[in-house]
């Protein structure tokens, strides 16, 4: 009863929890926050002590009693108590300006495609103790085509590729629901490890996170250019501990990367050839979407289309495709509820 009652002031939300960034859209707002899914905790009295943006600029330069946490690996909660703190954090934040003093939204929150069952319980647990009325989820590809605004529920055969921060998940979808998928932990956050690996081999420097992600947007591809690009980074020698600068080529970064671009494309041609025939020709017909972090790296799409024939565009402002999608369920509920997956424990979530 008390939870319907705070729910009639409280602002229902859809939230995209992903490895790098956590992005949220709120009814009838649209897309709030999208801050990094990073949280700062002061270990000597077990606060917050910043979340999002302020927690990711810690990294890499805290005293030993500040803990930076990325509490999402490879899309899933690897940290319970962190994940909820900052769920809460951001309901909160939502709801500062409302007269809500105990906000309970209805929460629809993507998943990823290879989520078990005892993981798919904790996303749910996470989202109730954080304050939520009601808690839902839906498929990351489901959502990253519906807001791409690709036609599901029709029987035609739908191709996304998804490479966010932890994840890459490709999935060929029809009458709304998944034909054939493929879900990779090699995604924008391995493409880091990998500048990060190539540097210190090649370089003889150790490269901090963020400067390895800098240079993945500033100079990465996945193709030679035309005309190379150049960027200076900065990190530490190796050799004697001081600090070194170097200047870096975008077909280094091409070299550098080349091994987990080699993954994805091959688990796409996978899902290809186990796509049925009849879906298949619509491929060719209609192309596949690129969506995420990951479709914004220079030639990825020019490659998928050289490797697998297939005509590939990239969505409109991708990094945002899951949430939107998220968003337009939310919005359209009572039409759209079909897509979402059943509940592990229903009864536990009724309001």
């Amino acid at each position: 009863m008390f939870n319907k009652l705070f729910g009639k002031f409280s602002k229902d939300i859809a939230v995209d929890l992903g490895t790098s960034n956590t992005l949220v859209y709120v009814k009838d707002k649209g897309i709030i926050i999208n801050e990094p899914s990073v949280v700062a905790i002061n270990t000597r009295t077990d606060q917050i002590l910043s979340v999002g943006e302020d927690a990711k600029r810690m990294l890499g330069k805290t005293p030993g009693h500040i803990l930076v946490v990325r509490p999402l690996r490879n899309g899933i909660i690897s940290d319970f108590e962190v994940t909820e703190k900052m769920m809460r954090y951001f309901i909160e934040k939502i709801h500062r300006e409302s007269f809500s003093l105990v906000p309970r939204p209805r929460i629809i929150i993507a998943v990823p495609l290879d989520i078990t069952e005892v993981e798919r319980k904790a996303v749910e647990d996470v989202a109730m103790s954080a304050g939520a009325r009601e808690v839902f989820l839906v498929e990351q590809p489901i959502a990253s085509a519906i807001g791409a605004r690709l036609p599901i529920q029709e029987p035609n055969g739908n191709m996304i590729v998804e490479i966010g921060g932890g994840k890459t998940e490709i999935s060929v979808i029809s009458l709304g629901g998944i034909v054939t998928w493929k879900s990779l932990n090699v995604a924008g956050e391995k493409f880091d490890s990998d500048i990060i690996n190539y540097v210190r081999e090649k370089y003889n420097m150790f490269l901090g996170e963020e400067s390895a992600e800098q240079i993945k947007k500033s100079i990465g591809t996945v193709m030679s250019l035309n005309k190379p690009i150049k960027n200076k980074v900065r990190g530490r020698n190796l050799l004697n501990g001081l600090p070194k600068e170097i200047l870096i080529k975008s077909d280094e970064i091409k070299d550098a990367i080349q091994s987990s671009v080699d993954t994805i494309i091959s688990a796409i041609k996978d899902v290809v050839e186990e796509t049925p025939p009849e879906l298949v020709s619509d491929l060719y017909q209609r192309g596949m979407v690129l969506s995420g972090g990951g479709a914004m790296l220079r030639e990825f799409d020019r490659l998928i289309y050289e490797e697998t024939k297939i005509p590939v565009i990239i969505a409109d402002d991708s990094l945002t495709t899951v949430v939107r999608g998220i968003g337009i369920v939310l919005e359209d509920f009572d039409n759209l509820k079909e897509l979402l997956l059943p509940l592990t424990v229903e009864e536990s979530y009724k309001s």
